[in-house]
């Protein structure tokens, strides 16, 4: 496992790097050694933030996490991949999919089954041709964090979503 530590706003001192690779190197045992791990840390304000990301094959798996200290973000970051990561694997192994990316002795073992996903609505609506602009507004009229809708420049299905600090983002599909 390959850990690549960038710093935002911050410089990344021998300290913070040495606590990251000792907290993101327990997660060794669930990658190969060609796993590339992504940390940024970020200072803004009073906010400390690690974002860290995991390109797996076909997947991502990515966490944040804020807090007034650093050290205590990096604590907590860890165990949020883990979660995710025992999350996944049950996946995995329920759907016999590919699992390049992880370490066999780490899909051998067994863990404790998470929470099923249990879907309890289902929704139909009308998708209505608007640009990304006039999709933020609708979803700020109903008070959601996304919106779906299609766009009318190109046709094919947008979503816009509330991001932190009152910001917007679009998602776009990729063929």
């Amino acid at each position: 496992m390959n850990i690549i530590i960038s710093g935002k706003n911050i410089d990344v001192t021998e300290g913070l790097r040495e606590a990251v690779n000792e907290k993101l190197g327990k997660l060794e045992r669930y990658f190969n050694d060609s796993t590339e791990v992504h940390v940024t840390l970020s200072v803004e304000k009073e906010r400390q933030k690690i974002e860290v990301t995991i390109p797996m094959k076909g997947n991502i798996v990515r966490a944040e996490q804020v807090s007034s200290d650093m050290y205590c973000s990096i604590d907590l970051v860890e165990e949020i991949i883990e979660r995710q990561l025992r999350k996944y694997k049950n996946k995995l192994v329920e759907k016999k999919q590919q699992a390049a990316a992880f370490n066999p002795e780490y899909l051998d073992n067994s863990y404790e089954e998470e929470e099923e996903i249990k879907i309890i609505r289902n929704k139909r609506f009308e998708v209505k041709p608007m640009d990304a602009e006039e999709a933020c507004v609708q979803m700020e009229l109903l008070g959601h964090s996304f919106f779906v809708f299609r766009n009318a420049d190109t046709d094919e299905i947008n979503v816009v979503y509330k991001r932190k600090g009152n910001t917007y983002g679009l998602i776009e599909p990729e063929y």
